[in-house]
């Protein structure tokens, strides 16, 4: 059964964007600047703060799926 969405989700998903967001911003730069070890970091950084968002998803009940491209 789906989690019910409700404040308390939607403040709960907005903390899990923002985090992803700026995860995000971080591994921008690190690319910008050419510095492969830091952009290794900051993508490591990024994919775990993209698995928390999916996972928070999956367990309210709500699938994420890749599209199908034709």
């Amino acid at each position: 059964m789906p989690q019910p969405i409700d404040d308390h989700f939607l403040l709960r998903y907005r903390e899990l964007l923002d985090a992803e967001d700026g995860a995000f911003d971080e591994l921008e730069h690190a690319c910008e600047e050419g510095n492969r070890p830091q952009f290794d970091q900051e993508m490591a950084l990024w994919q775990e703060a993209l698995a928390a968002k999916l996972t928070f998803l999956h367990h309210a009940g709500i699938e994420v799926s890749a599209p199908v491209s034709s």
